[in-house]
């Protein structure tokens, strides 16, 4: 086994350049050849002196034999690199695993090894879905090159399979994943650089590459296109941000104000895909970023839009009306009313029951559903209590400073206490009457009372009511709020970007590598979206975390063995699926065993 270098040229410029392979030589016949045992490429730096040591240590890992002196890290890392893939790659006479020709062989069953184990679960799962989206041709389609689908294929099933930044990706897959049997691709290979460059490459074609996607997923489900949802959320980065303009302060959703944020626009679709994503300021407000999202899209006329609180201001109501959009939104006015004589009920997806009070504006252009909830009353009930409990408190620590001799008496500070405790009291002070006694210069108080006088119309008099704004005039209660539910679907997407998928926080200094790390982890949720759409027809409504728990039970492993003929027998094979991956694979048509056995001997 040896090295050998050949200078080649390349085909459109006649630039002169070197590739190496890993050669072995055979004699076929009455002649020797020369017999390629592995490709390493034109980037292979180890100096030529070194070039014997490698092949040395190569023969002695693939043969069992110890070594006396041993390399350095560079050498031994290279070479159980090359041999893995040695035993990785198909052997002439290979087969796939079901049809794979009985073979026995004595060994020594003391000899046994069992070396490089990788994930490979999650892997097969991800990047066949991936092919059955139709991914590759898409990114074929924008100009990707092979080693460029490779870098893209490996962040988004990466993303998958344990979220983290692009350099948790790259180590991933330069350490622990099998997704390179899968594709044929050598990841150790493989620069950090490469994938933020390709990372760069997906934003600049990411309106193609979301339009291509979404159609194909509106072919594969045959999706409405009559319903809309638009809902914002931020990340956080980890650093100051100085070098990224649209990294701001601003209002966090996990409460990380400490830190820059940006703002990622999702409009999906009624199932949960992603039409159309965007990167905005960290400090963007909710509702001016409707309207500059949602002209991009070629959104039908009359499709429905639903939105939260959030977003659903006057103006974008106003907008969506001019456009001749359809709205259902959750209402901004604070007065709560319902009148359960004159209201319908209807049961939720947790078997609980919502009454439904349907009730027509005046000049008959839109509709107001008042909605309660007894498990949203129950909710509210416990917070008020809490609220009034420790509003209480306070009004009663006050008064009882007044009774304390050189306790705070001036009437200035004593206001100064009760504004303080209404700030923090989370709206209930509304509710309370508090009346001062003052001595006869009216400066000094002299003692405290109050009376709790509920005020019409809020969270204390209507607890679990909320209501819902609508121009869409001919479909019943039933319908509407169904319709309005999916925005809990477009929350649990949120939590799986968040959480299961790795979205925040962001390393990235630069704005097109932060928006590229968001971009990546859409691409992964469409993946992982068309996963869960094909097992929920199987009644297997699973999150995201479980089933990458089942799927990662899988493992690729080479098992070694000493031969009684003196030769050593590499056995490189995947793990029989359980039962419960077996039958998700089953569900997915996705066939349990991935790459099937390779063997080796040496």
């Amino acid at each position: 086994m040896y090295i050998r270098q050949t200078k080649t040229s390349t085909s459109v410029t006649g630039e002169a350049y070197y590739t190496y392979r890993l050669v072995a030589s055979e004699r076929i016949g009455g002649k020797v050849r020369q017999k390629t045992l592995l490709n390493l490429g034109r980037n292979f730096s180890l100096p030529r002196e070194q070039w014997p040591q490698l092949c040395t240590r190569i023969e002695a890992i693939l043969s069992g034999q110890m070594v006396l002196v041993a390399p350095s890290d560079k050498i031994e890392k290279l070479a159980q690199r090359y041999a893995a893939q040695l035993v990785a790659s198909p052997q002439p006479g290979d087969q796939q695993e079901e049809v794979q020709p009985v073979t026995y062989a004595e060994v020594d069953v003391a000899s046994l090894e069992l070396l490089r184990p990788r994930s490979i679960g999650v892997e097969h799962v991800g990047l066949e879905i991936l092919k059955w989206l139709g991914l590759p041709e898409i990114l074929t389609s924008a100009g990707f090159n092979g080693i460029q689908q490779a870098a893209a294929l490996g962040s988004i099933i990466s993303r998958m399979a344990e979220p983290g930044s692009e350099l948790a990706t790259w180590q991933w897959l330069t350490e622990r994943s099998a997704l390179g049997e899968l594709i044929d691709v050598d990841y150790e290979a493989m620069s950090l650089m490469r994938l933020y460059r390709t990372s760069d490459l997906l934003v600049r074609h990411r309106q193609t590459i979301e339009t291509a996607l979404f159609s194909r997923i509106n072919d594969l489900f045959s999706l409405p296109t009559t319903v809309t949802l638009y809902d914002l959320t931020n990340t956080y980065f980890e650093g100051e941000m100085a070098g990224n303009a649209m990294a701001r302060r601003g209002h966090s959703k996990e409460k990380r104000s400490d830190c820059p944020l940006v703002t990622l626009g999702l409009v999906l679709d009624g199932s949960g895909f992603v039409r159309r994503s965007r990167m905005f300021e960290g400090s963007v407000s909710e509702p001016t970023t409707l309207q500059s999202i949602l002209e991009r899209l070629e959104t039908p006329k009359g499709a429905m839009v639903i939105m939260d609180r959030g977003i659903a201001s006057q103006a974008n109501i106003d907008w969506l009306v001019e456009k001749q959009y359809r709205y259902l939104v959750v209402s901004r006015e604070r007065s709560r009313q319902f009148a359960a004589e004159q209201a319908v009920p209807v049961s939720s997806a947790s078997r609980q029951t919502i009454q439904i009070q349907r009730v027509m504006r005046e000049d008959g252009l839109e509709v107001r559903l008042y909605c309660h909830s007894e498990q949203r009353q129950e909710k509210e009930d416990a917070m008020n209590a809490r609220f009034i409990k420790r509003f209480e408190a306070g009004l009663q620590k006050i008064a009882a400073s007044l009774a304390k001799p050189g306790g705070i008496k001036k009437r200035d500070k004593v206001l100064q206490r009760i504004g303080r405790l209404q700030e923090k009291s989370c709206g209930i002070a509304q509710h309370y009457r508090i009346d001062l006694v003052n001595d006869d210069g009216g400066e000094v108080v002299t003692a405290l009372s109050w009376e709790r006088t509920p005020v019409e119309g809020t969270r204390l008099t209507h607890p679990g009511v909320y209501c819902l704004r609508t121009n869409e005039l001919d479909w019943d209660e039933v319908t509407l709020w169904q319709t309005y539910t999916m925005l809990t679907d477009l929350e649990a997407v949120f939590r799986s970007l968040k959480s299961e998928l790795g979205m925040r926080p962001v390393y990235h200094h630069k704005e097109e590598r932060a928006e590229g790390h968001l971009f990546i982890t859409v691409l992964a949720y469409q993946a992982v979206q068309a996963i869960r759409r094909k097992l929920k027809g199987s009644d297997i409504n699973d999150s995201w975390t479980s089933l990458r728990r089942i799927f990662s039970g899988q493992q690729r492993i080479t098992a070694t063995f000493r031969q009684k003929d003196g030769r050593t027998l590499h056995i490189r094979k995947t793990s029989v699926a359980e039962p419960k991956l077996k039958n998700l694979y089953d569900v997915l048509r996705i066939h349990p065993s991935p790459v099937g056995l390779r063997k080796m001997f040496n």
